[in-house]
């Protein structure tokens, strides 16, 4: 009996050893495991901390070349980080009945367009943005779609764009309104065309923010010296041209105002931060619709 005491009391001491040996060897691995992952979240740390300071560096930077060249912005767009791509469809009035306030003469042109002659001209003060918007709201089919663009006195004519969400499709044939105006400053005629079925993607994309698209600008050389950026927007422009269905991106909309008093207006893709030139030579878009719808025409023959 005492042998096999002393047996089984040197076996437990044994394993007591075993275990405290055990214990520090777990105890060393995790101190070496904490060691390195607090020495792995320092170096995260300290990259994001470099980077962060090579972007406000080059921000920084950016703040003085604009100050060097006496470049000024004034209010840029806040709280907009996010927007959809949307699509839409060109409307086919041939298809519709158009019923149109007012004493009016409609012809329809390529199936998408109306060509309308008002019987009574109606005054407007050509001066005042808000005597254009009121006409077009009042007499235009979906008048309150659209946003007066561009004033031309010279040509007696007003454009206006139409809008999604309150944001500008700009420079689309298939979604504007130009009215003609005669000598006494009264609305004689229109054209319209109009998308419908507009739909935005469910995902929310990611906008390049104001002051970068600014810095894309300046890099490409477009921002000449003592210009002020005045006024920037959120809008949307052509991504895909269709002859019916089209998708649109967001687009950044930048006005300057030179050194000799005159306004330049660029364009920004959004999303992928590339300058583009959203003013589409209307007559050749024109021309290819004619074309496609020509070879549809001749195909259902």
């Amino acid at each position: 009996m005492a042998l096999e005491y002393l047996y089984r009391r040197k076996h437990w001491e044994g394993q007591q050893m075993d275990w405290s040996k055990s214990k520090s060897i777990f105890i060393v691995v995790f101190l070496i495991l904490d060691v390195f992952l607090y020495s792995l979240y320092l170096n995260r740390h300290t990259e994001a901390q470099k980077m962060e300071t090579t972007l406000l560096g080059e921000d920084q930077n950016f703040e003085v070349w604009l100050k060097n060249d006496n470049i000024s912005y004034e209010h840029l767009p806040i709280n907009i980080e996010k927007a959809p791509y949307i699509s839409g469809t060109v409307k086919n009035f041939a298809e519709a009945e158009i019923d149109l306030p007012n004493e009016q003469t409609v012809v329809i042109e390529n199936k998408n367009k109306l060509l309308v002659t008002l019987e009574k001209p109606v005054a407007v003060n050509i001066e005042d943005p808000s005597s254009l918007n009121d006409f077009v709201k009042s007499n235009v089919y979906e008048g309150a779609s659209y946003t007066l663009w561009e004033v031309d006195a010279e040509k007696k004519q007003a454009t206006f764009y139409q809008t999604i969400n309150k944001n500008i499709i700009y420079h689309n044939i298939n979604s504007l309104v130009i009215v003609y105006w005669n000598d006494d400053e009264e609305i004689i005629k229109y054209q319209q065309t109009f998308l419908e079925d507009i739909t935005a993607k469910e995902e929310q994309e990611v906008l390049t923010p104001p002051l970068r698209t600014i810095q894309t600008l300046y890099n490409k050389g477009l921002l000449q010296s003592n210009s002020t950026i005045q006024e920037m927007n959120l809008g949307y422009s052509t991504l895909v041209q269709g002859t019916k269905n089209q998708v649109f991106v967001p687009t950044w909309e930048i006005r300057v105002k030179t050194a000799n008093d005159t306004e330049e207006e660029y364009f920004v893709n959004a999303v992928e931060g590339g300058v583009i030139d959203v003013k589409l030579n209307a007559s050749e878009i024109q021309e290819v619709e004619e074309l496609v719808e020509e070879a549809i025409t001749e195909e259902d023959e």
